[in-house]
């Protein structure tokens, strides 16, 4: 008899210690992810640009996109005054002329990603989580306000203007879309939000990283892609199109003069990071 009680006690003791074992599964969870973001910070410091050469880069972009606002206002004029212009006609049906499914299929793709407003944002969101994370709080924070401020700033034009969209006596619809349409609201927010992690990309960053490669590559071809896929899916004229690249580029310029001062005075600056931990040979 009291040899099965000794026999009873592990059993018992290793039911009663199934609950530290989760704890501890759940300890190194919560340890691996913190590693995960620790390395993360450690690579981004390492990548990023001595301040003087954040300077110089940013405030060159700066400056050529504040030129662009001159273009815009006249661009806004002309077709307040002139709502269907026969050059917007001839370029959408000379583009719409190739049907080519694998055409068709990379402008419908491009134009995607704006056209669910869920989607749109959760990208904005995630992305403000992912720099907040690396230590970036200021440009996390400058990621939502360009956006939205983009989006305020088209709905307002939109409105003063009140250019109507093509429509199917003049071009081919082949996507419809509501609302006024000069100047292109997918232009405005991929300018906002793409252009600005691409300006990010080179801005801060150095080196042949491949995160950074991705980054600018993806933004920079959905910016130039996104504008005439807006025109060959009939959805606006390339007035629209010019005339979003313009005013987006002028609030992404003015918004980076802006984050490069407020940098400058040290808000939100990156916390100092621990030495790399040297690998065992």
């Amino acid at each position: 008899m009291q040899q099965n009680h000794e026999q009873d006690d592990p059993v018992q003791s290793g039911g009663e210690g199934h609950v530290p074992d989760r704890e501890s599964v759940g300890q190194r969870i919560e340890e691996g992810a913190e590693k995960v973001v620790e390395e993360a910070k450690e690579e981004v410091a390492a990548a990023r640009r001595p301040w003087y050469q954040t300077l110089r880069w940013g405030s060159a972009l700066a400056l050529v996109h504040t030129v662009l606002l001159a273009f815009f206002g006249l661009l806004a004029w002309w077709v307040y005054l002139h709502p269907v212009l026969a050059l917007d006609i001839t370029i959408t049906r000379v583009f719409q002329e190739n049907q080519s499914p694998w055409l068709r299929f990379i402008m419908i793709a491009v134009s995607s990603i704006g056209n669910v407003l869920v989607l749109s944002a959760g990208l904005v969101a995630l992305a403000a989580v992912i720099f907040w994370l690396v230590d970036l709080r200021l440009e996390a924070i400058t990621i939502v306000v360009v956006c939205v401020t983009s989006g305020m700033l088209d709905t307002l034009i939109k409105s003063i203007v009140a250019r109507p969209r093509p429509t199917a006596n003049l071009v081919d619809i082949i996507t419809a879309a509501t609302g006024s349409s000069f100047p292109s609201g997918h232009v405005m927010s991929y300018v906002a939000f793409w252009g600005l992690l691409f300006f990010f990309g080179i801005i801060l960053f150095k080196g042949y990283h491949w995160w950074r490669t991705a980054l600018l590559i993806l933004s920079g071809l959905l910016v130039a892609l996104v504008g005439p896929s807006r025109v060959y899916l009939g959805d606006h004229w390339t007035s629209d199109v010019l005339g979003a690249y313009l005013l987006g580029g002028v609030c992404l310029g003015i918004w980076l003069w802006l984050y490069l001062y407020v940098r400058g005075k040290g808000v939100l600056a990156p916390r100092p990071t621990k030495a790399p931990l040297r690998k065992e040979s």
